[in-house]
């Protein structure tokens, strides 16, 4: 008597590499122009649901895989353009005048704005009436934007609400840019 077992088998799972090559030749797709954004961010779905090497496959099929030297290139050039943004930031942040934080125990806020009656007043038309405040809490200074037309910045972000900031922070109010500085 003899007797046969089968086994079923299943193709081997997709492993984290193959999938993570895989996407990044659709990124490589995309920024080349191949791609549109919404066909990449379909694939990418796609991507992320497969299960074997051959759906990886379908989806990349008309992409083609960059070689080493292109790869070098594309990375020596994001590098360089990289520096230069970081070195133009370094540049104009010495260069940008500097905004003295209030002495910590003065206990009231530094309201900034056009308005003559603010403990801060900025003239430039960019600048709200009553644009911000400066206060101290928790023993953290926070800049809160109140309300402003042109809006309030930290580091090059807006302010939604309420920032903490620090000293050598770069801030902004509308289109006027300090360095936060202690004494």
């Amino acid at each position: 008597m003899t007797s046969s077992f089968e086994f079923n088998t299943y193709p081997a799972r997709l492993s984290d590499a193959e999938r993570d090559k895989a996407l990044q030749v659709l990124r490589d797709g995309v920024a080349m122009g191949r791609l549109s954004h919404d066909t990449f961010v379909r694939r990418m779905e796609l991507a992320l649901l497969a299960r074997r090497s051959d759906e990886l496959a379908v989806l990349t099929a008309d992409l083609p895989t960059e070689n080493r030297l292109s790869r070098l290139v594309f990375g020596t050039v994001e590098a360089v353009s990289g520096f230069t943004v970081r070195l133009r930031r370094a540049w104009q942040a010495e260069r940008l005048p500097k905004l003295l934080l209030p002495h910590p125990g003065a206990g009231h806020a530094l309201r900034i704005g056009r308005d003559p009656a603010n403990g801060l007043r900025l003239t430039h038309e960019t600048v709200s009436r009553v644009h911000a405040e400066l206060s101290r809490q928790g023993g953290m200074w926070v800049l809160r934007d109140l309300g402003s037309t042109n809006g309030t910045t930290v580091n090059g972000r807006r302010v939604i609400g309420a920032a903490v900031v620090r000293e050598g922070d770069q801030i902004g109010f509308g289109r006027m840019a300090f360095r936060l500085a202690t004494d």
